[in-house]
């Protein structure tokens, strides 16, 4: 295969793994109510920010829909479409609506634009002309959260307020010369539970269980290969093999250890650096990691029905030996990874990032391997620390949690960063994504993986080994990341905080319960006795007592 099995590709796994491992931070649906500590609650403007829809029809016929967000003030927007009224639209006059209005309104919405005054004076002066509720039009091309000043107590508004961003405020401004405009303000409920989450649980469960299987049927074939050349007296040929030309990789403890440092600096550099091109760049570094996750397990699936392609090689410059069943699949995960490439922004396109995503995680986990479970501890210790940091306690020093702005790409055009698996929320009026970070399936995946190689190795069933319940653990631990994803309205969540003392807790315990620990946390691989030492200590006795 071009670069499986060689050092090459097991440096680029070690790379691949750093890179896709800085967003290990984030399971998210969208926030869709907001809190906001610098703009407190006082009596009378003590709303959660909430996003609104703004459903518009021009001469009866139904026309474009906007989102807006809700003000601090006012009464609470309807959450059913059923129950919202289909209200007349009208421009303010004055239209920045901060002096009275010069004509009385007969409950209409008003639109109005942003300036010269408080939000609170606009929504004062239009409930006192008549109107039903306010759109205000921003002056920016992004929403804008609308508070009360500290001073302004007991306030007694009784219609809602919603902002608009300034392209869609032009849009509903350009409707009014069109004809008659109506609008239907209502901020719809989050379902909760969305088919979308149900499918990344199993897609992330799905993909750790065939990257452990692969990893664990690699490992085995490899001893017994180096058992059938011992048995024959090759030790030299074992020794140049063990000497580092297999291709897969041990994380060590220095490199565990720094994880955390290269992961944090590689975010940093995410968040201060997010911008168009650069985003571009990572769609290019995503690709090229996804053509050789792709190629590496089609091939490793089709060399079973193609030995002899498999087995032919030929020199290809920069790459070596390279098989003909390489040369024949890889111009194909190219061509689907530029297709991608070029088509992501369309509604589909969520498949090819999947699909990419999956075969690269897949790709690492049998590629990059824990040797023990004292490595795996500091691996995904340092992950669960780095997790809630960026998520949670960035805030202190960056005023916005770093890990979910660039998860989300909100300093771009693009719909989050490539390093996801998401999957669209089919059955939620608010439309979007449930997302999960490649870092929350593979770095429990080698854990996961570890398992059940030294399930193998120390020929254990499946109820007495570590594998099916370091997989029950993961799985119970996802689940409860999305159950706190739910409870939190849709706010990005650390899904390691929730996944490591999970799946960790459980492979220690039952370490420590089953006597192994130590084993484990050591040498992470059973003990075992040599066919060739045991033959080379019975052929002496035997010469001895045949004399």
């Amino acid at each position: 295969m071009m670069g499986s099995g060689s050092p090459e590709t097991a440096a680029a796994a070690v790379t691949a793994l750093l890179l896709v491992a800085a967003l290990v931070g984030v399971a998210s649906a969208g926030d869709i109510v907001h809190q906001d500590d610098d703009a407190p609650k006082i009596p009378g403007c003590s709303n959660d920010f909430m996003l609104v829809k703004v459903q518009t029809w021009v001469n009866n016929r139904e026309a474009d829909e906007f989102v807006g967000v809700g003000a601090r003030f006012g009464p609470i927007i309807e959450s059913k479409e059923k129950h919202a009224n289909r209200t007349g639209l009208l421009l303010a006059d004055p239209f920045d609506c901060c002096a009275p209005l010069k004509e009385k309104v007969a409950g209409e919405v008003l639109l109005v634009q942003r300036g010269d005054c408080k939000f609170t004076t606009k929504t004062k002066n239009a409930e006192a002309a008549g109107a039903s509720a306010i759109i205000i039009m921003n002056n920016l091309h992004e929403l804008y959260k609308m508070v009360c000043d500290q001073n302004e107590t007991e306030l007694d508004i009784n219609i809602p307020a919603v902002l608009l961003p300034k392209d869609a405020g032009t849009i509903l401004q350009g409707l009014l010369s069109l004809g008659k405009v109506s609008v239907q303000l209502y901020s719809p409920d989050r379902p909760l539970v969305d088919t979308a989450e149900v499918f990344l649980w199993l897609m992330a469960v799905g993909t750790i269980l065939g990257a452990s299987y692969w990893s664990a049927w690699s490992a085995r074939e490899a001893v017994i290969e180096q058992e059938k050349l011992l048995k024959d007296g090759h030790e030299s040929l074992v020794n140049r093999e063990a000497g580092g030309s297999s291709g897969m990789v041990d994380i060590t403890m220095t490199s565990a250890m720094l994880f955390i440092v290269v992961a944090s600096l590689f975010l940093v550099m995410l968040y201060k650096l997010m911008s168009h091109w650069f985003v571009e760049l990572l769609v290019v570094i995503f690709c090229i990691g996804g053509v050789e996750g792709l190629q590496t397990c089609l091939v490793a699936l089709l060399s079973r029905w193609f030995k002899p392609a498999a087995g032919s090689f030929v020199k290809v410059p920069f790459f070596g030996a390279v098989s003909y069943l390489t040369l024949a699949v890889c111009p194909f995960c190219i061509v689907f990874a530029v297709l991608w490439a070029v088509y992501r922004r369309m509604h589909y396109a969520w498949i090819g990032q999947d699909v990419l995503g999956i075969a690269l995680i897949v790709t690492v986990i049998q590629i990059v391997r824990i040797p023990n479970l004292k490595v795996g501890s500091v691996l995904l210790g340092c992950s669960f620390l780095y997790d809630i940091f960026w998520v949670f306690i960035s805030k202190m020093l960056f005023h916005e949690s770093v890990m979910i702005v660039v998860a989300r790409g909100d300093k771009t055009d693009e719909d989050g960063v490539p390093m996801l698996l998401k999957i669209p929320r089919m059955f939620d009026p608010w439309g979007g994504y449930s997302i999960i970070g490649f870092g929350d399936i593979l770095l429990p995946g080698l854990l996961v993986a570890f398992a059940l190689r030294y399930d193998w190795a120390a020929k254990k069933t499946l109820q007495s080994g570590y594998f099916l319940w370091s997989m029950v653990a993961y799985g119970s631990g996802l689940l409860i990341t999305y159950v706190a994803l739910n409870l939190m309205d849709g706010h990005g969540q650390p899904a390691l905080l929730y996944i490591v003392p999970f799946t960790l807790g459980t492979f220690i315990s039952l370490g420590k319960k089953r006597g192994e620990l130590r084993n484990l946390w050591t040498k992470g691989q059973p003990p075992r006795v040599c066919t060739h030492e045991q033959q080379h200590l019975i052929d002496p006795a035997s010469t001895v007592s045949s004399s």
